[in-house]
Order: structure tokens, then C-alpha cells, then sequence
């Protein structure tokens, strides 16, 4: 046995085939393949995975609390106060809304890049969003879901209009005029 991970095992939703021949299933973080037929301790790991989502954005908040009383003890301002509260609310809105929409369709990935700073601001905001997504399903489960029934349909489509092996086929005669 080695230490070294399996990677005769990639899993892939958009058709390329696997040890079993047909597509496999893209992990989930947290979750692996399990989301698949809800085995391997599914129902446990979205508890989990709920309660700590939300316990991190109570911590999150907590930071954030101590940061905002760091600056009222600096005196520097209601103005300033009153910025970063909107910037940070701004900020979390912005994330939860955008973690929403990752969990239903794929997000353009620059663009993913070029937003990743708010993102990180937000983080409050990206937490409950996989929290509450945690309650419906494992985050991106149902994306996942319908990519990959729809490349299991595309292979099983492309094996049914195989008949058998070529090689076994007979040559026809070829005709001489």
C-alpha cells in the first residue's frame, strides 16, 4: 500500500470515462461522491457541515465585533465607523449572493478571480450562504446532479449506437465491375 493518493480515480462529470467505462461523478468538498446515492454518512456530513458553517460566521462576526471596537477605541470617527459597517454588509451581501449562484450554475472563473478580494471581505456572508445550502443539499449537489446525468445519457447514447466489436464484423465483398 502506498502513501501516495489514487489518481487512477479522476473524477469527471463531462463524460470522460472512468474505471467503470462511463463518466464519474465530480467530488464535493466534504461530501467526496457521497452525494451521489446519499450513502457513506451523507445525512451526518450535512449536519456537520451546517453547524459549521454557522459556527465559523459566529466566529467571523465575533472577529469582526473585536475589529470594529479596535477602531472605536481608536477614535477615528463615526464616519469611518459607519464605512466600514456598510463596506463589510456590502461586502457579505455581495458573497452570499455569489455563492448562491455558484450552487446553480458554473461561474466564469475570471471573473470568479477578479471578485475574490470582496469575497474574502465577505466571508460572513459566503458562510451562510453554504450554511442554508446546507439545509437543502449538499452545496452544488444539484449541479453536479444534472451534469452528471447528462453525460451519463450522452455515453450511454454513444454505447448504444456501438454494435459490438468492429473487428468481429464480416467484410463485405467488394463489388467488380
Amino acid at each position: 500500500m502506498s502513501d501516495e493518493p489514487d489518481t487512477s480515480r479522476t473524477p469527471s462529470a463531462s463524460g470522460a470515462p472512468g474505471p467503470s467505462g462511463g463518466p464519474e461523478p465530480e467530488d464535493i468538498r466534504f461530501f467526496g461522491t457521497t452525494w451521489v446515492d446519499h450513502d457513506g454518512g451523507y445525512a451526518l456530513r450535512r449536519v456537520g457541515v451546517a453547524v459549521g458553517s454557522l459556527a465559523l460566521a459566529a466566529v467571523g462576526c465575533l472577529a469582526l465585533r473585536f475589529g470594529y471596537q479596535g477602531l472605536q477605541i481608536a477614535e477615528i470617527g463615526s464616519f469611518v465607523g459607519v464605512l466600514v459597517v456598510v463596506m463589510f454588509a456590502v461586502c457579505s451581501a455581495l458573497a452570499f449572493r455569489r455563492t448562491w449562484e455558484s450552487y446553480g450554475k458554473r461561474l466564469d472563473p475570471q471573473t470568479q478571480q477578479s471578485l475574490r478580494s470582496m469575497l474574502a471581505i465577505g466571508f460572513v456572508g459566503a458562510l451562510l450562504a453554504y450554511f442554508f445550502r446546507s439545509l437543502i443539499e449538499a452545496p452544488g449537489e444539484k449541479l453536479r446532479r444534472a451534469e452528471y446525468e447528462t453525460a451519463r445519457e450522452q455515453y450511454e447514447r454513444r454505447q448504444a449506437r456501438r454494435a459490438g466489436n468492429p473487428k468481429a464484423r464480416t467484410k463485405k465483398p467488394k463489388r467488380r465491375n
